[in-house]
């Protein structure tokens, strides 16, 4: 396992379901909302099994910041990407712009390696 790689790779992997567990109830507001919140605790139950190990694989490498930026950044994409071809929502030049804006920001985090 590449500590520098396995981390970024288990990351999107964990935000792919957390993703769906936060959001994916959306294309099913008729349900009750018990059924949405079990659905999303067992799909979030998947999401810790990525998770945390990648934080403990890439904290050979990374510091506690710098993972928890890749995290963001990586939710961002994998956010945009869900937005778009699941729930059929544009993003505008506003959403760009702001997410555009998030990764500068955490550039300056992997600034002091």
């Amino acid at each position: 396992m590449n500590p520098h790689i396995t981390p970024v790779a288990m990351l999107i992997a964990s935000n792919v379901f957390m993703t769906f567990a936060w959001y994916g109830h959306l294309k099913f507001k008729t349900s009750p909302l018990w059924i949405a919140v079990f659905a999303s605790w067992g799909i979030a139950f998947f999401e810790y099994w990525l998770a945390v190990p990648a934080n403990r694989i890439g904290s050979a490498v990374y510091s506690a910041a710098e993972l928890k930026t890749m995290q963001e950044i990586i939710t961002l994409a994998v956010f945009a990407i869900f937005s778009v071809f699941y729930l059929k929502e544009p993003l505008g030049w506003n959403h760009l712009v702001g997410f555009g804006l998030i990764a500068a920001g955490a550039a300056f985090i992997f600034q002091g390696r």
